[in-house]
């Protein structure tokens, strides 16, 4: 038996029906994200390695590459210099935008003219659509209310917190993380809304290769010391350098500073005296060599340190979907959010005394969903 969404109408409803064993539907899936930061592609990335497993064709779709020159560059960059130089435009911005829903159709209006290019890259064949960037159903979803999409759209929110921009008309499912994320997303206008496994990969959530002292062996790191992952996304944007001097005024614990591909503060930290690390490709390694995660951003590196069943600490959040991911993350109870410095010792010392290990997920895979939703292929 397999269940299928169909769309009549605005409304969308599940039907079940008997297909053959064996047969998988004939087509593909479409991955549609953005090379902006590294979370959005990497949801798509672990997305298309499950479909594969599952015998299904992907597509991979860069949103970005759909707009003109320089526009496509233009936009990555005057997001990452809101982010790094100017925090407060991006946070005005973003709660703009969460406040207005003018502001929304503005974006959907500004896309509009991209309409013709993404449906020239759309292949013939596709089954299904899943976007994994906001902005992207701004764009799809009127052309699949309008029926010049076929396909089912599926969108996987990649932060915690739903912003107003992933919610769109014609998306057929919503997919979250977390029951409060469902719930927000439906106080916004979406639905319907399932709650899925993060699209993390199951490096972080499997047992792990190495002991504790062979992961610290592997990037030079103490095999004694209590340590602290400190982490701020593939971009190292944030408060990280002075987060890094207060983990280590705590004294009970050495910091463990990740600068991903910030080499401005990856030398501004060479002298410091914890442990700096520019671009990490083994981060399931690094985290099993950690005691407990500091993190600033409720994204991608907060949901893969949750699936490795280390502590977790929300500090210094980063304005916009930061601080939106950090008040979901406080209510939740998945991370330890603290406010103000005076906290940051006894949460680590606390943290630290605990057991570190991954409770089994029970929610669904998103790639089991995104099955589901494919179309049955007319045998005959």
């Amino acid at each position: 038996m397999e269940s299928r969404l169909h769309r009549h109408g605005g409304r969308v409803t599940r039907r079940t029906r008997t297909t053959m064993p064996g047969r998988i539907a004939a087509g593909r899936v479409v991955v549609v994200s953005a090379d902006i930061g590294a979370g959005h592609d990497a949801a798509a990335d672990e997305l298309a390695h499950r479909l594969t497993g599952q015998g299904l064709r992907v597509e991979r779709l860069n949103f970005l590459s759909l707009l003109p020159r320089p526009l496509n560059t233009t936009v990555r960059e005057t997001y990452r210099g809101m982010l790094r130089w100017l925090p407060w435009c991006y946070d005005a911005l973003f709660s703009a935008t969460s406040r207005s829903p003018s502001s929304v159709e503005l974006l959907r209006a500004t896309l509009r003219p991209v309409a013709r290019r993404l449906l020239a890259r759309l292949p013939v064949d596709t089954r299904a659509v899943v976007t994994t960037f906001p902005f992207a159903n701004q764009l799809l979803g009127p052309l699949r209310a309008a029926g010049l999409i076929n396909a089912p759209l599926v969108t996987y929110v990649t932060d915690f917190a739903v912003h107003p921009t992933w919610i769109s008309p014609g998306v057929d499912l919503y997919c979250v993380v977390h029951e409060l994320s469902r719930q927000q997303a439906v106080a916004g206008g979406a639905g319907p809304v399932r709650v899925v496994r993060p699209l993390v990969n199951a490096r972080f959530a499997a047992p792990a290769e190495l002991s504790v002292r062979a992961a610290r062996h592997r990037f030079g790191l103490p095999e004694q010391a209590r340590l602290a992952l400190i982490v701020a996304g593939s971009w190292g944007i944030g408060e990280v350098a002075r987060t890094a001097a207060e983990v280590l005024a705590t004294g009970c614990a050495e910091p463990v500073v990740v600068c991903g591909r910030n080499e401005r503060l990856h030398r501004r930290l060479r002298r410091f005296p914890g442990h700096v690390l520019g671009w990490v490709d083994d981060m399931p390694t690094l985290m099993h060599a950690a005691d407990v995660v500091v993190e600033n951003a409720g994204g991608l590196t907060c949901q893969e340190a949750l699936a490795s069943g280390r502590p977790t600490i929300t500090y210094r959040p980063i304005p916009g979907h930061g601080r939106a991911n950090a008040a979901l993350l406080s209510r939740s109870a998945l991370t330890s959010y603290i406010a103000s410095p005076q906290r940051l010792r006894s949460t680590l010392t606390d943290l630290m005394a605990r057991d570190a290990h991954a409770e089994p997920d029970t929610r669904v895979d998103m790639a089991s969903v995104v099955a589901e939703a494919i179309p049955p292929v007319r045998w005959g």
